[in-house]
This record gives structure tokens, C-alpha cells and sequence, in this order.
């Protein structure tokens, strides 16, 4: 299937496909929570973001990993795209294990793939439909090519999807009636993620205000996602619909829709999604703009506690970290904001794989480097299971690890410091340098490192490693890397 269009045709990837055309427009965020609602409904994809992905405890994080994904798999560059889809089958191809109910899942999975990709299209549709711009018929075929060719990209064809449009809603309708469950990561979305979502960077010295508004919005994104899934599947995993919900869901989408009439430009998901990410202490130039409104959500934090009479109930904001030093987390806060990656109350695999997966995210790291990471990670995580899995489960609990208060700087996590710091190093002269470390950390050097000639060596890269990982020091660079939501 060609990726390119013919002569004449608008291309399929590209600043020109009507794919692009949604990344800016804010009806898209409520069609990607309702299309990962479908998705996580599919036992298979359900079991894997249950037992692998951070989107509970870190979704942030996963938000602007995922949106930089898709600008490169729907990007006019083909190299960058073949990379990217290179990249995304050895994270997939690492991700295979049974449910709760013994049955086998695998991320590789070719039709399990393309229902990925199904429930992102027709999300776009359903999208145009409820905010009153329904697509013509010509305009559909258009974006179900390109959908098609995304597919094609990452699994060498797109033969799992039909053709043909119209089979398209019969294979859509019978995967919604006879394949979807109730399960437990399709709840986990819509009843726990929205409710305790975690703040953003821009809003992480305001919890006061930023529990008020989740408490708010909230229930209200939660109630429309299920009032947009499809009828069949609303019944056959039993959602209840709150009377007026419909007209709700409808007038969302449609108050979202009028974005279509501000001047382009005035909305750019990438500065968006960039300035929730990002700390307000870096060096972005964009971070004076956050640190800007950071300090304004502080006071308005401040006096909502002042108005509010549920100020007892909602956590007190911290004091300002301005000048403050690095201070210890508690071994309780420890593993919830570091080694519990998935958010499940457990360490095993998956949140090491998790550290792993997210590190090559930022190096954006080719083989045989991520590979040499992903295998320290493994070599650490037999050490640990080793020495604090009590109970011989296959995991350890924060009980465990609290009770056992352990120094975790043994040998393999001296190797996941030292893999970590050659895959920093790209030129391989044996120090990071500026460039290199704000790649890793999007920040400049701590203040503590400017005697250093602008350079940062392997063992002081490794000593502080093993200080966040060991002595779990925060305000460090590594915070908003491995803890920061």
C-alpha cells in the first residue's frame, strides 16, 4: 500500500493529511480519551496497559511521549517515520504476559494492532459527528487511507484493517459487540484516572487549586466519555448514563469545535502539552512563561484555601521550594513516586522496564544501546527481587521494601548508571557535556557543576545517580525524569 499518495493526491503523511489537521484542535483530546477507553476495552490491549504502562501514576509523561510518537509516525519525513515505527515494535515486542484470567496476551499482536488503529479513526469520525461537522463521504475514505497506511507503516501492511470503508464499520461493529469487556484498565480511565489525576508540572505547587478543579472536571470528563462510547458496548459492559449527559457530551464537543474560529496558530497542542511537562526551573525558554503562571496558580491556590470551607479536606500547598536544598523523601514516598512506575502498589518488571522505556525515550536511543539498558534494568530488578521479595510472590511490596529499608546501590544498579551514562555520552569522549545533558534532563547543569569546565564525568554522573536511587534525595535532576507525573 503506498504511504505517499499518487501524483496529484495530497499525501497521506504530512503537514497536508487530514490527520494533521487534528493535532491542534481541541476537540481531538476528548476523541483520544474515548478512542484509549475503546482500546483498553480490548482484553488483550486491557491486560498490557494493566500490567505495563504508567498512563495512572505518570500520565503526563505518557501523554507527551505518545504525542510526540504520532507527529513522527504522521510526520513527511519517511526516515523519521520508519525509525519511529522501528522504535515502537521493539517497545511492543517487550510486552507480552496473561491477564487475570490466564489468558495470553502479546503487544505484537497483528489484529489486536490494527484495533488501535480502528478505534483512532473512528474516534475522529464520531468526533466531527457529535460537534455537528460531520465528514463527507470523500473526506472519510481520505482519512481511512491514511489510518490504513499508518497500520501499513508499523506492520508492513495494512491487511488487518478492511479495504474497503464500508466493511470497515461492519468489522468496527462486530469487534464492539462480540470482542470489548468491562475491564479493568477500560475502569481504571474512566472512574480512577480522572479522578486522581496527578498535576501537571505547571500546576505542581498548587494541589489546592488543582483538586478543586479535578473534582470538577473530573466526574464531568468521565460521564461524557461514556455517554460517546458506542451504544453496544455501553450495554454490554453495563455503563450507566446520567440522565442530560448526552446533551452534555454534545455541547463539549461542539464548545471545543468553535476553536475552528480563532485566528491559526492561537493553538498549538505541542507548546501545550510541552509547557504541562515542563518544570518551571528549567531552561527552557519557554520555562519563564510556566514559572509565570506557576506562580500565578500559587495564588490563586492561596486564596481558594482562604475562601473555601473544604480547605480542611484538601492537601495544604506546599511552602515555596525557591532556595530550598535537596531534602530526603520517606521510603513510603520512595517507592510510590519512583520505583512503583505502573502506579499498582507493587514493584516487579514492568516498572524497571518502565524507567528503562522512558530513559531511550528521551536519549532517543537506537540498538544496540536500548537494548544494553533494558538489560541492566533487567540485571538490577533480579537483584532486588532477590534480596527484598520476602514472600516469594514475584514482586515486592511497599511493605517489603519499607520494611527492609534496603541500600539499593549494589553492583547492577552501578551497571544501569554506568550503561546509562555511556548512552548520555553520544560522542563517546568519556564526559556529557552541556548539550548532552539537557537532552537527558531538558534543563542545564546544576549550579554545582559549572566548575567543572562545562562538563559533567562518569563519576560524579554515577554518584548522583546512585544518590537519587539509593539516598532518595529529590529536587534533583532525576525528579522530573523518573517521579515526575
Amino acid at each position: 500500500m503506498t504511504t505517499t499518495g499518487t501524483a496529484g493526491e495530497t499525501p497521506l503523511f504530512g503537514p497536508d493529511s487530514r490527520f494533521s489537521g487534528f493535532f491542534d484542535d481541541p476537540r481531538w483530546a476528548l476523541a483520544i480519551i474515548r478512542a484509549t477507553v475503546l482500546e483498553a476495552a480490548h482484553p488483550q490491549i486491557g491486560a498490557a496497559l494493566v500490567d505495563n504502562s504508567t498512563f495512572v501514576a505518570h500520565p503526563w509523561r505518557r501523554l507527551r511521549n505518545t504525542f510526540l510518537s504520532m507527529r513522527r509516525m504522521f510526520g513527511a519525513d519517511p526516515v523519521v517515520r520508519e525509525r519511529e515505527a522501528a522504535r515502537l515494535n521493539r517497545l511492543h515486542a517487550r510486552m507480552s504476559g496473561s491477564d487475570c484470567r490466564g489468558r495470553a496476551y502479546d503487544a505484537m499482536d497483528r489484529a489486536t494492532r490494527a484495533w488501535v488503529v480502528a478505534t483512532l479513526f473512528e474516534s475522529a469520525v464520531t468526533m466531527c459527528r457529535l460537534s455537528g461537522q460531520p465528514l463527507d463521504q470523500d473526506t472519510m475514505e481520505r482519512m481511512y487511507a491514511e489510518y490504513r497506511a499508518f497500520l501499513a507503516a508499523l506492520d508492513g501492511d495494512a491487511s488487518e484493517l478492511p479495504e474497503d470503508l464500508d466493511d470497515f464499520w461492519r468489522y468496527f461493529d462486530r469487534v464492539v459487540e462480540d470482542e470489548l469487556e468491562n475491564t479493568e484498565a477500560a475502569r481504571v480511565i474512566l472512574y480512577r484516572l480522572f479522578d486522581h489525576l496527578p498535576a501537571p508540572a505547571l500546576l505542581d505547587g498548587a494541589p489546592t487549586l488543582w483538586a478543586a478543579g479535578r473534582a470538577v472536571v473530573g466526574p464531568l470528563l468521565g460521564a461524557i466519555t461514556v455517554a460517546s462510547l458506542p451504544e453496544a458496548y455501553r450495554r454490554r459492559a453495563g455503563l450507566p448514563e446520567m440522565p442530560g449527559v448526552s446533551t452534555l457530551m454534545q455541547g463539549a464537543y461542539c464548545a471545543a469545535g468553535l476553536a475552528r474560529f480563532l485566528p491559526e496558530g492561537w493553538i498549538n497542542a505541542e507548546s501545550i502539552v510541552e509547557a504541562l511537562s515542563l518544570s518551571p526551573d528549567s531552561d527552557d525558554p519557554r520555562a519563564r512563561t510556566v514559572a509565570a503562571l506557576a506562580a500565578r496558580m500559587k495564588r490563586a491556590s492561596a486564596l481558594l484555601r482562604l475562601l473555601t470551607p473544604l480547605s480542611g479536606v484538601l492537601h495544604p500547598d506546599p511552602a515555596p521550594s525557591a532556595g530550598v536544598g535537596e531534602s530526603r523523601r520517606s521510603a513510603e514516598e520512595f517507592f510510590r513516586d519512583v520505583l512503583d512506575q505502573t502506579g499498582d502498589g507493587h514493584l516487579d518488571w514492568p516498572d524497571l522496564a518502565a524507567m528503562a522505556r522512558e530513559l531511550c525515550t528521551r536519549l532517543d536511543l537506537d540498538e544496540p544501546e536500548e537494548t544494553r539498558l533494558y538489560d541492566a534494568f533487567a540485571a538490577w530488578w533480579r537483584e532486588l527481587q532477590a534480596a527484598l521479595d520476602t514472600d516469594g510472590d514475584g514482586r515486592v511490596s511497599a511493605e517489603e521494601y519499607a520494611a527492609a529499608v534496603p541500600s539499593l546501590a549494589g553492583p547492577a544498579l552501578i551497571r544501569v548508571a554506568e550503561v546509562l551514562f555511556d548512552a548520555t555520552d553520544k560522542d563517546g569522549n568519556g564526559t556529557i557535556d552541556a548539550d548532552e545533558y539537557r537532552t537527558l534532563f531538558r534543563t542545564a547543569f546544576h549550579r554545582d557543576l559549572t566548575t567543572t569546565d562545562g562538563v559533567y564525568s562518569q563519576s560524579a554522573f554515577v554518584s548522583d545517580f546512585l544518590s537519587f536511587m539509593s539516598g532518595r534525595r529529590t529536587n534533583t535532576a532525576y525528579d522530573p525524569l523518573l517521579a515526575g507525573a
